[in-house]
């Protein structure tokens, strides 16, 4: 039996900086806006909306190398019943393992793909199912170390690579739109979803009802979920409207023949 994929999942972001929650401008640390200063109680928030999932960015992790917000993903873990799932400096197997000992469900490795391949190898080995993979890109070049470094790695190939060592989903990020409200890159997503055989999450730039039905389109090709940010944090889209408009997506059992994306 796999994990399948039923029709798309609404993953609500919260973006940790020294333990507040906030918002970046495409990445950029300068550009940041305060939403909550107690992330736990947004956690909270957005599971009575509805969400089945949280994404959890640790951005002081990210640029630092190492987990920085380590008592506030714990105290959010601790507060939803929802799995989470949670990026930003992740670069080693003891860093990984502590986190899931806090009670985090998934981890997302993002400059260790690029710089430290085989740890995906190793880590989905270990962790079957729990290990995601994040690839940040600007005009196609993966960005690394909290988006301040962009690389010449190509995506595309990259997302390939990356589930051919045993990941279980891309969480792509068009840097250019995250945070702007412009929409999110239809055309980067379904390239790189028919190019790859394991689940495409999209992230950045949804803003509107109008985008969640457009990146459910995708969803026959392999695009199962959408992260979703600032347009929550604003209000130009409710997450409870997003989740009804796309039939909240779920995971169960099926026989292998009949799941074409999965968690497996």
């Amino acid at each position: 039996m796999v994990l399948c994929a039923i029709v798309m999942e609404i993953i609500p972001a919260i973006d940790l900086l020294e333990g507040r929650c906030v918002r970046l401008y495409q990445g950029d640390y300068d550009q940041s806006q305060v939403f909550n200063e107690n992330p736990v109680e947004v956690a909270r928030q957005w599971a009575a909306e509805g969400a089945t999932r949280l994404h959890l960015v640790d951005l002081d992790g990210a640029k630092a190398g190492k987990p920085e917000n380590g008592q506030a993903i714990e105290a959010i873990a601790r507060a939803v019943e929802i799995p989470i799932e949670v990026g930003g400096g992740l670069r080693d197997r003891d860093r990984v393992a502590a986190l899931f000992d806090l009670g985090v469900r998934y981890a997302i490795l993002g400059t260790a793909a690029v710089e430290n391949p085989d740890l995906v190898s190793t880590l989905s080995a270990e962790f079957p199912g729990r290990i995601l993979v994040g690839i940040d890109a600007r005009d196609g070049k993966v960005a690394t170390r909290g988006w301040l470094e962009t690389s010449e790695v190509d995506a595309i190939e990259l997302a390939k690579a990356m589930g051919d060592r045993g990941a279980a989903a891309i969480i792509y990020t068009d840097i250019k739109r995250d945070g702007t409200l412009k929409g999110p890159n239809l055309e980067a997503l379904r390239t790189m979803a028919e190019a790859i055989s394991i689940p495409v999450i999209a992230s950045g730039g949804v803003s509107s009802l109008t985008d969640v039905l457009s990146l459910l389109a995708l969803a026959p090709v392999g695009v199962t979920g959408a992260v979703v940010g600032r347009a929550i944090y604003t209000g130009d889209l409710s997450l409870k409207e997003a989740i009804r408009a796309v039939g909240q997506g779920r995971w169960q059992d099926v026989p292998p023949d009949l799941g074409s994306s999965s968690f497996a």
